[in-house]
């Protein structure tokens, strides 16, 4: 297990960097994580393969909601989604290497990579290694997550000192019913911290009172949780965890 580094866990993580359509800053996009950058708090990406294998900051495995373009990323190359407007706005996505270069060390990167295999199983292993040789050269905070273990488990080989995690959670909004039922059984138990070597779980706020989140905490794992969008959540979820991942408001710098 390698350990999370403190920033981690005193400095609020935006959620897809600080952003805000009205103002410009499209989720996962440069304005947002500049601004991320500027108000001191940490920044939460998400990765997918374009198909020439580089791995680009984008949340959805479709381009329709973010871009207006049909089809899924993975068909377009990166230079392709290079030039994809985020939005209707001037953004772009932009690939991880573009990002470390915006960030330069100044605050901790917390890195989620989409599953790639369907339904969290183990096809899995190339976005790994690609996100492994990109970090490979980053001279500051980042740490590693998915939701699948067998991803983790890929980048405990391809980065074995980068710190990594599990995202987890209750596994029972409809967005998740495309994994296999006995799948989502079993991940809710959150199974796998050992096998995998996490140094952290980042959890579903609204599901932190699972049991096996206390037994967690008090084995000493940092809990992180996702996605906190008002004071109200935020000061409740901070019962449990040790950190935040938020939107949609400006969270509180503890000891501020």
């Amino acid at each position: 297990m390698i350990p999370l580094p403190d920033s981690f866990l005193t400095i609020p993580i935006a959620h897809r960097g600080l952003h805000d359509h009205a103002a410009g800053r499209p989720e996962n996009s440069r304005a947002a994580f500049w601004a991320a950058i500027d108000a001191g708090y940490g920044i939460e990406m998400d990765i997918q393969p374009s198909r020439d294998g580089v791995p680009m900051v984008f949340h959805d495995y479709g381009l329709a909601r973010l871009t207006g373009q049909s089809g899924p990323i993975q068909q377009r190359t990166a230079e392709e989604l290079s030039r994809l407007s985020l939005l209707g706005t001037d953004e772009t996505i932009p690939t991880l290497a573009d990002v470390l270069t915006l960030t330069a060390g100044r605050v901790p990167l917390l890195i989620e990579l989409k599953d790639q295999d369907g339904a969290l199983g183990p096809n899995v292993g190339s976005l790994e290694r690609a996100v492994a040789d990109v970090l490979a050269g980053y001279d500051g905070p980042a740490a590693v997550m998915s939701f699948n273990p067998h991803s983790v488990a890929a980048l405990a080989e391809a980065a074995p000192n980068l710190p990594r995690g599990l995202v987890t959670e209750a596994y029972a909004d409809s967005d998740t019913q495309m994994v296999p039922p006995e799948r989502r059984d079993a991940l809710r138990k959150i199974p796998d911290v050992d096998r995998v070597g996490a140094g952290f779980i980042s959890h579903q706020a609204s599901d932190l009172s699972r049991p096996r989140v206390q037994e967690l905490k008090e084995s000493g794992l940092p809990i992180l949780c996702w996605t906190i969008r008002s004071p109200e959540q935020e000061a409740e979820a901070r019962k449990t965890a040790d950190n935040i991942t938020f939107e949609g408001y400006a969270a509180a710098h503890p000891g501020a």
